[in-house]
């Protein structure tokens, strides 16, 4: 694994565990990490970073709206 050094201000309140949450939570948002390698990423087991993505405004469900359609259609 990378490893990487990141200057924030110090008027943002996020500590470690915040920052990685944020980073692994974007990561898997857009699908370049699996649940399993996100969770990796935040230090979390699978089912602790899946109870906390709503926290950071991302769905469990990384499915893309058209695709759901199609799979609804095709039931």
């Amino acid at each position: 694994m990378k490893t990487l050094t990141v200057n924030i201000p110090d008027t943002l309140d996020f500590d470690n565990k915040d920052l990685a949450m944020i980073l692994a939570s974007r990561l898997y948002e857009q699908g370049k990490l699996s649940l399993g390698q996100a969770a990796e990423l935040a230090n979390l087991s699978k089912r602790t970073f899946a109870e906390l993505l709503g926290k950071y405004g991302v769905s469990i469900f990384n499915y893309p709206a058209s695709d759901l359609s199609k799979d609804v259609a095709n039931a």
